[in-house]
């Protein structure tokens, strides 16, 4: 997508330099950040200087290749086994991650010599950040038809999103997955608003504010507790959340506060659909109940980040001996869920449609068994 007119992935390539957004500083400094080493692809990851499930997917596969760069400087092939256990531990909830890692250890193993398994490690972490952004776009061409459904009854007035947390571009390598319809929409010329929830504790909303800023959509922050109300006077039509983790079911995990909105959305009528790729699929998880939920830094809900006189600061907004419980996700049952769209299609929640829209789970599924 673009920013101050020039289109950006999350993540690219100059040459072979390895370059990404770094989102710390966002909304308020726009800065590039290049990966270097896979000590630097972990702290990128477990710092979120990169977020979003499908980003970390795509800057794992990165952190793969350089883990055979490593390898093949200390001569030891227990480095890139090694390495791939330090890329998985560093986010447990995003399952995109893991999926990332373990696509490339298979093919890196079809390498004969440590070039081989370079070169090999490097054209799997493009084709996986090329399919990423292709995916979130089809995501868009499928979510569109919905937001294009409420405009026609609504007689072409402004229809109303609500989401949480940054499923945009920047938390994918483009388009985005919440936002992916949301974009599309635009492009159409439909009239769109969206309420953007501040979603605390990281303000991952804000990153979606930017994006649309950039992107000129009509949009409103709010705090993450307005969303009941808006939906109680009428002002949300349609509620789209991206996803972490989600299991055969359809139980979703996704950004601490979005079981609430699920809630509210379903009190009210309202439809809350999730948009994911086929990478945020967990095949070995029937139901949501066993989705490890990521409890980080209490220091995250005790401070507050934010521009002061031109300078970012952090604020303490907490009693200093006050003690927090910082959980980054929660999981959202499928009875809540209106229907998954992915890059397939839009699918209802249970194992039997999911497995009937992407055939190849069955196979994947059938394969693990017989391991």
């Amino acid at each position: 997508m673009k920013v101050n007119g020039k289109h950006f992935r999350s993540i690219w390539l100059e040459g072979k330099k390895i370059k990404v957004i770094d989102q710390r500083n966002l909304p308020h400094k726009f800065e590039i950040e290049e990966l270097t080493n896979l000590e630097e692809v972990i702290t990128a990851i477990k710092d979120m200087h990169v977020r979003g499930a499908p980003l970390i997917g795509a800057t794992a596969g990165f952190g793969m290749y350089l883990a055979v760069k490593k390898a093949e400087e200390k001569k030891s092939e227990e480095i890139i086994e090694e390495s791939a256990k330090q890329l998985i531990q560093a986010r447990p909830t995003a399952v995109d991650l893991k999926w990332t890692v373990e696509k490339q250890l298979k093919e890196i193993k079809k390498g004969n010599s440590f070039k081989e398994k370079k070169e090999i490690a490097f054209k799997t972490a493009k084709k996986i950040t090329d399919n990423s952004a292709e995916q979130c776009r089809k995501i868009g061409e499928f979510g569109v038809k919905l937001i294009k459904e409420i405009s026609e009854k609504k007689k072409a007035k402004t229809v109303n999103i609500l989401t949480h947390c940054n499923a945009g571009w920047l938390a994918c390598v483009d388009f985005g997955t919440a936002t992916a319809p949301i974009y599309k929409a635009q492009k159409n010329g439909i009239k769109i608003h969206v309420w953007v929830d501040e979603t605390r504790p990281r303000l991952q909303g804000m990153l979606t504010s930017w994006e649309l800023m950039q992107q000129k959509i009509p949009h409103t922050i709010i705090a993450d507790n307005t969303g009941g109300h808006l939906m109680q006077k009428g002002l949300v039509d349609l509620c789209i959340t991206g996803a972490d983790r989600v299991a055969l079911n359809g139980d979703a995990a996704n950004k601490i506060g979005t079981y609430l909105k699920a809630l509210a959305a379903k009190d009210n009528e309202i439809p809350f659909y999730v948009a994911l790729p086929s990478s945020t699929f967990d095949l070995n998880l029937e139901n949501g109940k066993n989705i490890p939920i990521e409890e980080r830094n209490e220091n995250e809900i005790k401070f507050i980040k934010g521009l002061n006189k031109e300078k970012i600061t952090e604020v303490l907004i907490a009693p200093e001996k006050s003690s927090a419980r910082n959980f980054g996700f929660d999981v959202t049952p499928a009875r809540l869920i209106a229907g998954l769209i992915t890059e397939k299609g839009i699918c209802k929640l249970d194992k039997k449609s999911i497995l009937k829209l992407f055939p190849e789970f069955k196979k994947r599924l059938i394969n693990d068994l017989n391991e």
